[in-house]
């Protein structure tokens, strides 16, 4: 049976906006902009790829594997495409608030083909999160942008693993 995937988002996530100044983080230029990275992150990755295929869900998109993963000691992962996503008559409905924040939704699901995945992003829509909140396959872990990634996030991922079936039915 395949790992469950883990949808990794880049900014506000392993890219904090304010991290604690303890918190060792290096800053790189990437694309004229200030990008803060933490080996930390790396090894919180690495960690957790023997429990999930980890995957980038970034709006990096391939970017991510170029200069990212690199500066996190990361080999290259599969990538979810948003760019020229084509929305299908079959994607789920999300409501009309939460169009834009839910924009990735839709593609993680076609990616995922109905295995068990966790998305950890600073942009999550509550109303995916309840929806999600009941069920085994999946686990959205919503991440507070300033900080990032924390170690609490990782030991929440590895404590139950998103597994196949599930509690409701709801998308």
């Amino acid at each position: 049976m395949p790992k469950p995937l883990l949808f990794l988002d880049v900014d506000g996530v392993l890219n904090p906006v304010c991290p604690h100044p303890d918190a060792d983080f290096d800053t790189h230029t990437l694309f004229g902009y200030a990008v803060l990275l933490s080996a930390r992150h790396g090894d919180w990755l690495r960690e957790l790829s023997r429990t999930y295929e980890l995957c980038w869900a970034t709006t990096w998109e391939d970017h991510a594997n170029e200069h990212i993963a690199p500066a996190l000691g990361l080999p290259q992962l599969p990538v979810v495409h948003f760019s020229g996503y084509v929305a299908q008559p079959d994607d789920p409905r999300v409501p009309v608030l939460d169009l834009i924040a839910a924009h990735k939704w839709a593609p993680l699901l076609r990616y995922a083909a109905g295995r068990p995945f966790a998305w950890i992003d600073d942009v999550i829509p509550g109303s995916l999160t309840r929806r999600s909140a009941l069920r085994r396959d999946r686990l959205l872990l919503r991440i507070d942008p300033g900080q990032g990634l924390e170690r609490h996030h990782v030991d929440r991922l590895l404590r139950r693993p998103p597994s196949a079936g599930l509690l409701g039915s709801c998308a």
